[in-house]
């Protein structure tokens, strides 16, 4: 039992430095309910399509990873664009994809839970969530977007809320919805 004691100790003091630092630059927040997995670029092209950006728009990527859709968003279409992520690792990555594509004055990188952060100017909302996730979703997306609010997802659909179109691309699925009026839409 005490050499026990003094392996654990011994580890705990070895912790290299370096771990110990990055912990403390970041902040504590909480897990990820999804792993990332980058969409591919082909699928977002696609998925901009689908969503018939337009100069003008506000682009919102929940879930936002790497930040290629609203970077992508931003470098092809001019529009402004923001990624909601709760992963810090992911946020400095994307910020870092947006200077190196030179785009940091239309795209943002925010670290939040989707759940709770503002997103009510969006003209567009683009998702690559878990199909539970959308449906918890939903309920926001209608009770705080515009009528007319264009809604992609990446590969998995909204529960009972139909989409308006569905598009195959390179082995994957997109859908397309738009926010109806508050008294056009389905029941929960």
């Amino acid at each position: 039992m005490r050499t026990l004691i003094a392996l654990m100790a011994a580890i705990a003091i070895a912790v290299p430095a370096g771990l110990s630092a990055q912990a403390q630059r970041q902040p504590a927040s909480q897990t990820p309910d999804v792993i990332f997995v980058p969409t591919p670029q082909d699928v977002v092209e696609d998925m901009l399509r689908l969503a018939n950006v337009q100069k003008g728009d506000v682009l919102y990527d929940l879930g936002s990873g790497d930040g290629r859709i609203a970077i992508t968003a931003a470098r092809k279409y001019g529009v402004k664009a923001t990624g909601i992520d709760i992963d810090p690792e992911r946020i400095r990555e994307a910020n870092e994809n947006a200077r190196k594509a030179g785009v940091t004055k239309l795209v943002e990188f925010r670290q939040e839970d989707l759940f709770k952060a503002d997103f009510r100017d969006a003209t567009i909302i683009t998702l690559y969530l878990l199909p539970d996730l959308n449906v918890k979703l939903r309920p926001k997306l209608w009770d705080e977007l515009k009528p007319g609010t264009r809604i992609v997802s990446h590969q998995f659909e909204m529960g009972t809320w139909k989409p308006e179109k569905k598009l195959e691309s390179n082995g994957r699925t997109i859908y397309f919805w738009t926010v109806p009026p508050k008294d056009k839409r389905p029941k929960l």
